[in-house]
């Protein structure tokens, strides 16, 4: 029988490779490992007290320890909720707080420090831990019990339907909105990703994505363990380090984002050139150009994918050779049902263009908490609303032609306007503030923030950067500030990001020369 949950979808007992951590010397763990360091930790998480339903928020970068954190969690019944180790405090505190948190995962020596995480986590009475490797075993070490005190449990089995990962996705109304995902959502997709790309054990991915993403969690980790493949994963992606580990690890394929195949275009390539089988991209718009660049430099078939959070990543994917590779396509659905819909739910004729929704079992269920989302997102006979607008061609291959939604889609971060808005809009000498979308070389789109000074305020873009820095992430800060008197509105007096933006761009253009 096929497995349902996270505990049943990989080996415990192969003596082959499933993980590689690069370093001198590697560290090389086969499955059998793994699943005992998994069981050993899963046991200290049931010591302090996690069961059921209990969040645990993992603040942990790529390393050994947040993928036994993360497995162990979810075969205790747990839910993993991982976080970007990046994010500022207030952030942390957001998260943390949004799912009341159990316990905060932090790397070694953030207690001490008295790192973001780790206020954030205490300002909501969380459990505290330290997590990493030893060199023997993943360690659980509790700094704070916060509301844990006292608590023990017993060792859970996990469930098909128990919300295994939550992760939250930048909301249009800037509160990001939390995707419950299930073992049964993670497996099918798990399963999907396998089929699209023919994974085996004879595979080996180079891990480039983060882990607190869907895209580095499902199609770079758990879909080549549940072939019974390896991942080689270093601490982050590194244009320099790449290649080296690429070759020295053996790996034969990996999957990033767009800006990730430019700066890997940018940098010298390998000689001789490893045999890679296929190169995988998704999160953020492909361009043609850059397709055929990667397929002449790397000699591999370069398939482009389409995938979000809701659906525990994959939706479509364009087919390994001898199947047809269409630059400027997403591909066609890779085990879920695509249709074109308008706003009344409706299919519409074949080329025409509307909203891109999907129905499948790996498709959340509902977002957490949040009925309006709910009953907005998904149609009357259960397809999932992308908010992306896009038409099928007569293969049935997607073409996306632009998004619904106003998210700036930084090479794979989608940062949502109006959250950053709002935190401008918090700068003593700004009156108005509208963040939009910059068409970007390197990002495929950054932030542009146009601003509105309070009379008699003074305020320049590096002292505003400077500002902001304290308070959102670096991946979120401006490219460009346009500082203007008065903020372009419709008849309405709505605020239109897109006009904004092309009067922003506009003002900045120099007049054509006669």
């Amino acid at each position: 029988m096929a497995p349902t949950t996270l505990e049943h979808a990989f080996s415990k007992d192969s003596p082959s490779t499933a993980v590689i951590i690069p370093g001198k010397p590697a560290l090389t763990v086969s499955y059998q490992k793994l699943s005992s360091d998994v069981k050993a930790f899963q046991q200290k998480l049931a010591d302090v007290g996690i069961s059921a339903e209990a969040a645990v928020s993992i603040a942990l970068p790529n390393t050994y320890e947040f993928i036994v954190s993360f497995i162990a969690a979810s075969w205790q019944r747990a839910i993993a909720a991982p976080l970007n180790p990046a994010y500022k405090q207030s952030e942390f505190e957001f998260y943390i707080d949004d799912l009341s948190s159990a316990i905060a995962l932090v790397p070694k020596g953030a207690f001490v420090q008295d790192a973001a995480a780790v206020r954030a986590a205490r300002k909501y009475n969380a459990a505290i831990a330290e997590c990493y490797y030893n060199g023997h075993e993943v360690v659980l070490d509790v700094k704070e019990t916060g509301k844990l005190a006292g608590k023990r449990a017993s060792i859970q089995t996990a469930q098909p339907d128990d919300v295994a990962l939550v992760l939250h996705t930048s909301g249009t109304t800037g509160r990001p909105k939390a995707v419950p995902l299930t073992h049964r959502n993670l497996l099918r997709t798990m399963k999907n990703i396998q089929a699209t790309y023919q994974l085996t054990q004879e595979d080996r991915t180079m891990l480039v994505m983060p882990l607190f993403h869907v895209h580095g969690l499902l199609a770079g980790f758990l879909a080549p363990l549940a072939s019974g493949g390896s991942v080689v994963v270093p601490p982050k992606f590194s244009a320099s380090e790449f290649w080296k580990d690429f070759v020295g690890h053996q790996a034969n394929w990996y999957t990033a984002v767009p800006t990730i195949h430019q700066i890997l275009l940018r940098n010298k390539a390998p000689s001789p050139m490893p045999k890679i089988r296929f190169i995988r991209s998704c999160s953020s718009p492909l361009s043609p150009k850059t397709f055929h660049e990667l397929e002449k430099t790397f000699g591999a078939p370069v398939l482009e994918a389409y995938a979000m959070t809701e659906a525990a990543h994959q939706m479509t994917s364009n087919p390994l050779p001898p199947g047809k590779r269409q630059p400027g396509s997403v591909g066609v659905g890779q085990g879920v049902e695509i249709k074109i819909l308008d706003g009344a739910g409706n299919e519409v004729a074949q080329g025409k263009e509307a909203e891109i929704c999907i129905r499948g079992e790996n498709v959340t269920k509902g977002y957490l908490n949040n009925p309006a989302a709910n009953a907005s997102s998904f149609t009357k006979s259960g397809f999932f609303r992308t908010g992306d607008q896009g038409k099928q061609d007569p293969d049935g291959y997607v073409i996306i032609t632009g998004r619904i939604k106003e998210l700036i889609n930084k090479g794979g971060e989608k940062i949502s306007p109006i959250e950053l808005d709002n935190v401008v809009a918090q700068n003593p000498a700004v009156s108005e503030a509208v963040s939009f979308a910059l068409e970007d070389e390197m990002y495929g789109q950054d932030v542009g923030l146009a601003i509105v000074i309070k009379e008699g305020q003074k305020l320049n873009a590096g002292e505003l950067k400077a500002w902001m820095a304290e308070r959102v992430a670096k991946f979120k800060l401006p490219k460009k500030i346009f500082f203007t008197d008065i903020m372009p509105k419709t008849a309405t007096g709505k605020i239109q990001r897109r006009l904004v933006a092309e009067a922003m761009l506009k003002k900045e253009q120099p007049s054509a020369k006669l």
